[in-house]
C-alpha cells in the first residue's frame, strides 16, 4: 500500500517538473531559478495533496530536511533578487 502512495508522490513530483519545463519553454523564459521556484511550488502542492489524515510514514517524514532545503534556497533567490533591484546606495 504505501509503495503505491510513493509512486503516485513521485509520478506527481516528476510530472509537474516536466510541465513546469514544458511550459516554460514554451513561453521562451527557462531559466534555472524559475524552474526552482516551480519545482518548489510543485513540491509542495504535491506533498499537501498526497498526505495522509492519521498517520504520517516515515518516507515523508524523511521530506522535511528537502522542503527546508527548498525553503533556504527560495529564501536565497529572493533576497539576491531584491538586492539587483535595490539602488546601489541603499545598502
Amino acid at each position: 500500500m504505501s509503495v503505491g502512495r510513493r509512486r503516485r508522490f513521485i509520478y506527481g513530483v516528476v510530472a509537474w517538473m516536466l510541465g513546469a519545463t514544458v511550459i516554460l519553454t514554451l513561453l521562451d523564459s527557462l531559466e534555472l531559478e524559475l524552474f526552482f521556484v516551480l519545482s518548489l511550488i510543485g513540491l509542495l502542492v504535491v506533498v499537501e495533496l498526497t498526505a495522509p489524515f492519521n498517520v504520517t510514514p516515515r518516507w515523508r517524514r524523511r521530506l522535511i530536511p528537502v522542503v527546508l532545503a527548498g525553503l533556504a534556497g527560495f529564501g536565497y533567490i529572493v533576497v539576491r533578487r531584491i538586492l539587483e533591484i535595490l539602488p546601489e546606495g541603499v545598502l
